[in-house]
């Protein structure tokens, strides 16, 4: 099968998923490390992953974008997902997200794609403007978010509690 590429940076390369590939999004899931701070802070099982891997599917037939599988360009080895998706339809309102294995942690891929899906994104033309939010604790991710030149706004509150928010506009870059 041949990969559908998104997007490429130096050295990663965000592709589309395939049908097949809830495994990687176990391995990514698995650990109280890469979930601590999302949605109900526990790993995923097998069912949360297959159901999160078809909505991303679903989402690029749909949207045109979504959350994709994230490579290394060189030796192609699963770094984690990446993307922008719609946050809320009836907004227009599209949200930036990526979620790294732990052992690619502190290598600057975090930064490199999001900057990278920043350029993309309003090149693209989906929208002039896209949010992203952080668990409040997770000051790596919102450090991200303001290296790519993302804004604090009104914090939301999301899964049950206050999620600083952040914004970037096409203007912004």
């Amino acid at each position: 099968m041949t990969e559908e590429i998104i997007l490429e940076t130096p050295r990663l390369r965000l592709v589309m998923w395939d049908a097949a590939d809830a495994g990687l999004i176990m391995a990514l899931h698995s650990t109280v490390g890469t979930t601590r701070y999302m949605s109900g802070g526990a790993p995923w099982d097998m069912e949360k992953c297959e159901e999160r891997l078809a909505n991303w599917i679903k989402e690029q037939a749909r949207d045109g974008t979504t959350k994709y599988k994230l490579l290394s360009r060189g030796d192609r080895r699963f770094i984690g997902r990446a993307g922008i998706s719609m946050h809320d339809r009836d907004e227009n309102e599209f949200e930036l997200g990526y979620a790294l294995r732990e052992e690619e942690w502190g290598k600057g891929y975090a930064t490199e794609v999001a900057s990278a899906l920043a350029k993309w994104f309003f090149a693209e033309g989906f929208a002039g403007r896209f949010i992203a939010f952080t668990h409040p604790e997770n000051f790596a991710s919102q450090h991200v978010l303001k290296k790519i030149g993302m804004r604090q706004i009104a914090p939301r509150l999301i899964d049950g509690f206050v999620a600083p928010t952040f914004e970037l506009g096409a203007t912004d870059i």
